[in-house]
C-alpha cells in the first residue's frame, strides 16, 4: 500500500491515473503537466550551479532568468501515457476504482489495445484498500487547502503504518522486497469487499491518547523579492 502526496496530484490532470496506477512521470512529462517550471538537462547542472552561486540577490525574476537560459523544453515521447488523454479523462473520472476498471475493460472489448491492458493489469495488482484511499484522498484534495492537505495525509499515513484497519503495507514490503515472490495477498482481496466505512476510517482522527493530530503554524503572507540579509 502507498500514500500518495496527493495534493500535487489533485491539481494534475490525469492525477487520477498517474495516482491509481504509480505511474512515472519523465521531466518531459512533468513540464507538460505543470508540475514543473523548467526542464535543465542533466549536463547542463553544474553550469547552472555555479551560475546560480554568483547571484548576489535572492530576487525569483532573477533566479528564474538565470534557469531560463540552462532549460529546454523537451518533447514528450510518443509512447507517453500523456498522449492517451483522451481515454485517461474518460475512464479515470468515474465515480469509483471499479468503475474506472470496468471503463478499462469496455476500452480492450473489441479492439487490443497494450497501454489499457497493462493500466488494468497495474490496477488488479495493487491493494484494493490503497487504491480506494487513493483515490478518495486526490479527489478531496481538489477542494481543500494545503494545510488541510497536509493533515488528511498525515493522518491516513499514520493510519497506515500502524497497521490500523490493514497489514497490506507489509505484505507488500514482503512480497516484494523480502521474500520477493511478487504475490502479495491482500486483505481484503477484491475491491468490492472494501466497503465506503472502512476507507473513512483511515482519514479520522487516531484514537490513541498518545498520539498527536498534525498542528501547523500559521502562514506568514507571502511576498515576492524578499532580498536576503545574509
Amino acid at each position: 500500500m502507498i500514500v500518495l502526496a496527493d495534493r500535487l496530484l489533485t491539481y494534475l490532470s490525469p492525477g487520477e491515473y498517474v495516482g491509481l496506477t504509480g505511474a512515472r512521470l519523465d521531466g518531459a512529462e512533468m513540464l507538460a503537466c505543470g508540475l514543473a517550471t523548467h526542464f535543465v538537462p542533466s549536463k547542463r547542472l553544474p553550469l547552472l550551479e555555479e551560475s546560480l552561486k554568483k547571484l548576489d540577490t535572492s530576487s525569483t525574476f532573477a533566479v528564474s532568468g538565470i534557469i531560463d537560459q540552462f532549460s529546454q523544453r523537451p518533447l514528450v515521447k510518443d509512447s507517453s501515457s500523456l498522449n492517451r488523454m483522451e481515454t485517461i479523462n474518460k475512464c479515470f473520472s468515474k465515480r469509483t476504482v471499479e468503475e474506472i476498471i470496468d471503463a478499462l475493460e469496455q476500452e480492450i472489448s473489441n479492439v487490443s489495445d497494450k497501454w489499457v491492458a497493462a493500466t488494468i493489469k497495474s490496477l488488479k495488482k495493487a491493494s484494493p484498500t490503497s487504491l480506494k484511499i487513493s483515490l478518495r484522498s486526490i479527489r478531496e484534495g481538489r477542494t481543500q487547502t494545503l494545510g488541510e492537505c497536509l493533515r488528511r495525509e498525515y493522518r491516513v499515513v499514520c493510519h497506515v503504518l500502524r497497521g490500523t484497519f490493514s497489514r497490506d503495507l507489509s505484505e507488500g514490503f514482503r512480497a516484494v522486497l523480502l521474500e520477493k515472490d511478487n504475490k502479495p495477498e491482500w486483505i481484503p482481496p477484491r475491491l468490492e469487499q472494501v466497503p465506503d466505512e472502512a476507507v473513512e476510517q483511515y482519514f479520522l482522527r487516531i484514537d490513541d491518547p498518545q498520539w498527536e493530530d498534525l498542528n501547523l503554524p500559521a502562514r506568514l503572507p507571502h511576498r515576492r523579492n524578499i532580498e536576503s540579509k545574509i
